[in-house]
């Protein structure tokens, strides 16, 4: 094996493949290929040049999956020289009840995977496809599992049940939380650079066109916001968030609505999208002057602020809040509205840091340090794909 080996990362979704290449440590690549099976187009910024690269895939090129990582492969090749992918790392939404760890993939694995389809619909099986793909384009690299699910496997029972009979529970109708790529990332990060922080009690949202929230102690997750799937919780860009079941019996029942009507009303045309009639985009509402737009943004912040008091509860106290994911990151609007009068749990925002998207945001005199801090996803997968490369795994 070479001293600085090349791998992959790669997070497929239905009509789209992120990409990013290391060497090592370093990253050489990263980029999207778009529009699979429409107008596929191919995004990839070279680091340590000035101008990116665009460019048209041809419709054989960008017509499925597999053809599209096989331009990939050739594209690669041609911008940077021949290289040797040793290892490609997926993310995966969901490893269900048995893996709560990475894993290194063979047929009997992805049947297994392909199992948990239903409970992940719009993630899953374009993960998967992604994996086939792969093992088809890179037939020598060893491929690597890293799943949303994991970060949460060692969640309390309390937290990890419904109440529902213990059959269903023993099927693995149960809570799994998901974003935990995320929130292993940032408890990397401060255990790094704030340990007293990674140490504590944290609450980490995660907002973003997915959105959730974790309670974390001392590194390890005891409450998510987040379910059986990724709908359960915080409203998001296009999914409803927590809803009463019955609503979903009533749309069965008295709307005549089918399964598969209801699955594409919750999972596409819900969350800040259909509260506002608008978009999904944050951006857009925030600088829109519709009421509908104010209104969705309301909801949002306040179902926020209601998840971080059950967060802090759990905990038993709050240290740290940190704010990630691309409306967390980015959007001074939505942390100042989750933070505001809020003294009695300790939290005072400093208005100008806040501004400026500081790392810390915390105002002088502020009980619970708040912060904002870049996730990296992608980072998390080259580190856990490295270590079982590294460790002769396959």
């Amino acid at each position: 094996m070479a001293d600085q080996p090349d791998i992959l990362v790669l997070n497929s979704g239905s009509s789209s493949i992120k990409f990013n290449l290391y060497e090592g440590e370093r990253q050489l690549i990263s980029g999207q290929i778009s529009g699979l099976g429409v107008q596929p187009h191919i995004h990839l910024h070279l680091h340590g040049r000035t101008e990116d690269l665009n460019e048209d895939l041809t419709a054989e090129d960008g017509a499925t999956h597999e053809t599209a990582l096989a331009a990939l492969l050739t594209i690669l090749e041609r911008e940077t020289g021949k290289i040797s992918v040793e290892a490609i790392g997926h993310r995966v939404v969901h490893g269900g009840v048995d893996y709560a760890a990475p894993l290194v993939l063979d047929d009997e694995k992805l049947d297994a995977l392909a199992r948990l389809n239903p409970l992940a619909p719009l993630h899953q099986p374009h993960n998967l496809a992604g994996i086939h793909a792969s093992r088809t384009a890179f037939p020598k690299a060893l491929q690597v599992a890293c799943f949303d699910t994991a970060f949460h496997r060692h969640h309390p029972w309390v937290n990890d049940t419904f109440a529902l009979p213990r059959s269903l529970y023993d099927e693995g109708i149960r809570r799994y939380g998901f974003h935990g790529l995320s929130y292993e990332y940032i408890c990397s990060y401060l255990q790094e650079h704030h340990v007293e922080a990674f140490g504590g009690k944290l609450v980490v949202a995660h907002l973003g066109n997915g959105a959730s929230m974790c309670a974390i102690d001392k590194g390890r997750s005891i409450g998510s916001t987040m379910g059986f799937t990724a709908l359960d919780g915080l409203p998001m860009g296009t999914r409803c968030g927590q809803l009463d079941p019955g609503v979903v019996l009533y749309l069965l029942t008295i709307k005549g609505m089918s399964a598969d009507e209801i699955s594409d009303l919750l999972y596409k045309g819900s969350g800040l999208k259909g509260l506002s009639g608008l978009s999904s985009d944050m951006r857009l509402l925030s600088e829109s002057d519709d009421p509908a737009a104010a209104e969705a943004i309301d909801y949002f912040v306040f179902r926020i602020r209601r998840e971080l008091g059950s967060m802090a509860a759990i905990l038993r106290g709050l240290d740290t809040l940190v704010f990630t994911g691309g409306i967390g990151e980015h959007s001074a609007l939505v942390r100042e509205r989750v933070c505001e009068d809020q003294d009695w749990l300790g939290l005072k925002i400093d208005p100008q840091k806040n501004a400026s998207n500081a790392a810390d945001i915390s105002a002088e005199g502020s009980k619970v340090r708040i912060m904002a801090v870049l996730t990296n996803e992608e980072e998390m997968i080259r580190r856990h794909t490295l270590e079982l490369l590294e460790g002769g795994a396959g």
